[in-house]
């Protein structure tokens, strides 16, 4: 009774001494950690593990050199084992808790709330990637070990290594899929190819990265769903990644409209509405007639802004605009169907009307007042030259309407 006492009270005075030595080095850190980022994540996130691995290995050590090897023999061994497993389980909490301060601090290096953040979203991806990844190998690596405390345990293990092979290949086509959304995981971390906060467009839907972990992505949509899909989906179907180089990006507005439609005009009053807009980013407002058959005259309104929620509400306010400016001031451009009735003697501007006859100039050939040269469009009606920005995309993209190169014969 005399020992057992003995060894109640070793183990106290051993615990009361960690925690007080636990308490000391907390307030110390926590007083450096007002100069530094990574002492204040230590003091924050690692107190409480360092706290109960600490007491956990003081008390280890108290009963393990208080009690005799002839005293309590088997309630010695049973209570020992017991601690070597608390001691394996608080030191992988406290290793675990480390690793996730040291990503913390990383990640608070790198923020994302501004607006060139294309690196730091890259490096914040692979930092969550990893932080599962040694999480995941902490646990599995402390299991063993615990694991391999039990004598039956390490006698088996001969005979599982021996067949190791056979058995991991039966786990390798059993989780074929699990496996291979794992692996995608890593490769998009490290690729590049897709990031947290990125703008894609999959499955027909628009909307950004919202989490990736090892086996899903999940895609919050632009109207608050979320769509979620295994990271093999993006290692093995094409999807649109708006944000892969740079934030911003152009969207076009579509308007269908009579012949008889100025568009120089309407040019001028895109120009002006971009430019009293703070959601344009002032790279690229280009009106152009894409289509003129069937009846209709197709313009396409291109307008660039800096992110893809900034473009989306300069689009609806374009369409909004400009259909307002065609309905107010030039009301003849709404799309029609002509049907003509009676003469051609009209003269209101959507009747038809013969064309006069050419006026002979001073030297009986070319009819007076027709120019010769040809007409130079203005800059912005045109989207691969004119201005800087223009040019430099006409050197990466020739256009759908390139005519292709003859083969050589």
């Amino acid at each position: 009774m005399e020992s057992y006492l003995w060894t109640i009270v070793i183990a106290l005075g051993a615990a009361a001494v960690a925690l007080v030595v636990v308490e000391l080095v907390h307030r110390i850190v926590r007083r450096l950690g007002r100069r530094s980022v990574l002492l204040a994540e230590l003091s924050e996130h690692s107190h409480r593990p360092f706290q109960v691995a600490a007491t956990v290995v003081a008390v280890n050590f108290g009963i393990r050199f208080s009690t005799g090897y002839g005293v309590g023999t088997h309630w010695r061994q049973t209570l020992l084992h017991l601690l070597v497993l608390a001691v394996i389980a608080t030191i992988a909490w406290l290793v675990a808790s480390l690793l996730l301060v040291t990503e913390d601090t990383a990640l608070a290096r790198f923020r994302i709330d501004v607006p060139d953040n294309r690196q730091a979203r890259r490096i914040r991806t692979q930092i969550v990637m990893l932080r599962r990844i040694t999480i995941a190998v902490t646990v599995v690596l402390t299991v063993g070990v615990m694991l391999m405390t039990f004598p039956e345990v390490r006698g088996v293990g001969a005979s599982v290594l021996a067949s190791a092979g056979v058995i991991g290949a039966i786990a390798a086509l059993a989780a074929q899929s699990v496996l291979g959304n794992v692996f995608a995981g890593v490769q998009l971390a490290f690729s590049d190819a897709v990031r947290l906060d990125d703008v894609v467009v999959v499955e027909g839907e628009w909307g950004r990265i919202e989490e990736l972990t090892l086996s899903y992505v999940v895609v919050q949509i632009w109207d608050d769903r979320r769509l979620i899909l295994p990271t093999s989906y993006f290692t093995t179907k094409p999807f649109q990644n708006w944000t892969r180089t740079q934030a911003a990006v152009l969207g076009t507005a579509e308007f269908e409209v009579d012949w008889s439609v100025d568009v120089q005009a309407m040019r001028e009053e895109l120009r002006r509405l971009v430019e009293g807009t703070e959601l344009w980013d002032g790279r690229t407002c280009v009106l152009q007639v894409t289509d003129a058959v069937g009846g209709m005259v197709r313009l396409r309104a291109l307008v660039s802004a800096g992110d893809a929620p900034r473009l989306w509400d300069l689009r609806c306010l374009v369409r909004e605009h400009l259909v307002g400016w065609l309905r107010d001031q030039r009301p003849t451009a709404l799309p029609r169907l002509r049907t003509e009735v009676g003469d051609a003697s009209g003269r209101l501007p959507w009747q038809w009307a013969p064309p006069s006859a050419p006026t002979p100039g001073p030297s009986g050939g070319q009819p007076a007042g027709r120019r010769t040269t040809a007409h130079e469009p203005p800059d912005d009606a045109r989207l691969f030259g004119g201005d800087d920005d223009g040019e430099a995309r006409s050197s990466a993209f020739l256009g759908p309407d390139e005519p292709a190169e003859a083969p050589p014969r």
